[in-house]
């Protein structure tokens, strides 16, 4: 991961930056040396930050005589360094995960068809749950005002989309979580918050996809993401989609899944790394389809979804001798650990690995395999750099009012 900070605004505000840094996770250790040392470990392999701070990571050794220039200059380092990253994915895998959590536990949340219309408030209309149309034919809102009002109408509300917007939502959402309901909605303008088609987003401020979106990080096959770690994917946006054209498609609704990244075990990441990201899994998913394809009979409703992930023991003991390699197989398969521990959240199926979602799609469009690509996002450019700025500035402000309380209480 890059981190594209720009200093020179906030260069003035030391003590915020160090502020800042210990509150990614950086623990500043006393040193008798003359200069500073940066002990930055490896945080992107671990589970959570206590873990890293376990392990000894994300330490710098501070000599107490370091002078106010060299001082600046290791905190503008820290901001820039690949281990700064590592911590902020800490906190933005938190807030991701707060965010799915309420937008899967919204039984409110459903989904819909494409030709019932792109996003349904229900009979009170939008305004009620604090968006305004921009748009025909529900394909384009906006908050009317408060952006976490907006937000939340999606974790309590009546709402139906289908699985772009819930990404979109996810994602929203997760910015939410991760700066609190005030300041998302003071950091942000209500037209920076744009939900609607993906082409719709493009022609809007949006933060995700419109003129606000700034820097993108563009890793489809998740190969430098494979090369950090595990916690370079927290809250990534990807899609899962048909290989073939059209018209192999049997469900049109099916025809892609959006997801959001909700978490990833270590083993998961390890596989990844090795691999050297998401083709060799694409050609992984291929290989099952063609598997899948073999095996016999007239199939029931979810059938691989219970075959294959649900392992339902009827279902398999029903297979014919001769299918019970392809089956032990297709579970060889899916046993790997990035189809067990590379979990995703999509709308409306919440949080479920990989795996899951590969067999069910057997299910939805026999007659085409499918491939996984993370999407365009911004999370580590430009978003990044507007996390860093609203959090200084909100120590700078905060400084002056904490310097005149201080002398009142002295009075």
């Amino acid at each position: 991961m890059m981190l594209l900070v720009s200093i020179s605004a906030t260069a003035q505000t030391p003590d915020c930056k160090t502020r800042l840094l210990r509150e990614l996770g950086w623990r500043f250790v006393p040193s008798e040396e003359h200069s500073a040392k940066i002990l930055p470990g490896t945080p992107c392999e671990r589970a959570d930050l206590a873990q890293a701070q376990a392990a000894g990571d994300l330490v710098v050794r501070f000599p107490a005589r370091l002078d106010a220039a060299s001082r600046a200059r290791l905190e503008d380092e820290l901001l820039r360094h690949p281990a700064t990253a590592c911590a902020y994915s800490f906190a933005l895998g938190a807030a991701t995960r707060r965010a799915v959590d309420r937008l899967a536990g919204n039984p409110g949340y459903r989904f819909s068809a494409l030709q019932m219309g792109w996003i349904g408030f229900g009979p009170t209309g939008s305004a009620r749950d604090g968006w305004k149309p921009i748009a025909l034919f529900g394909r384009g809102y906006q908050p009317r005002g408060s952006n976490m009002r907006a937000i939340e109408a999606f974790y309590a509300g009546q709402v139906r989309s289908e699985c772009g917007v819930g990404r979109q939502i996810a994602q929203y959402a997760t910015q939410a979580e991760l700066y609190g309901g005030e300041a998302f909605d003071t950091e942000f303008d209500p037209d920076e918050i744009v939900i609607g088609t993906f082409n719709r987003l493009h022609s809007t401020r949006s933060i995700l996809l419109g003129s606000s979106a700034g820097t993108f990080t563009r890793d489809g096959r998740a190969v430098a993401a494979s090369r950090t770690g595990r916690q370079a994917f927290m809250g990534l946006p990807g899609f899962i989609f048909h290989v073939f054209d059209r018209s192999t498609l049997d469900d049109l609704n099916n025809q892609a899944e959006n997801f959001v990244v909700y978490d990833v075990s270590a083993d998961a990441a390890a596989v990844l790394r090795e691999h050297e990201g998401f083709e060799y899994y694409n050609d992984r998913n291929r290989a099952i389809w063609s598997l899948a394809r073999t095996l016999p009979g007239r199939k029931p409703s979810r059938y691989f979804e219970r075959l294959l992930h649900e392992r339902d023991p009827v279902l398999r003991a029903a297979l014919p001798a001769q299918s019970q390699a392809t089956l032990a197989r297709l579970d060889a398969e899916l046993a790997d650990p990035f189809y067990r521990g590379f979990d995703i959240y999509v709308h409306r199926q919440g949080v479920k690995p990989v795996g899951f979602h590969i067999a069910r799609l057997l299910d939805r469009n026999p007659r085409t395999p499918f491939r996984i690509e993370l999407a365009l996002h911004n999370l580590h450019t430009t978003l990044y750099e507007r996390f860093v700025a609203s959090r200084l500035e909100a120590c700078t402000s905060q400084a002056p009012r904490d310097a005149v309380e201080g002398t009142l209480r002295g009075r």
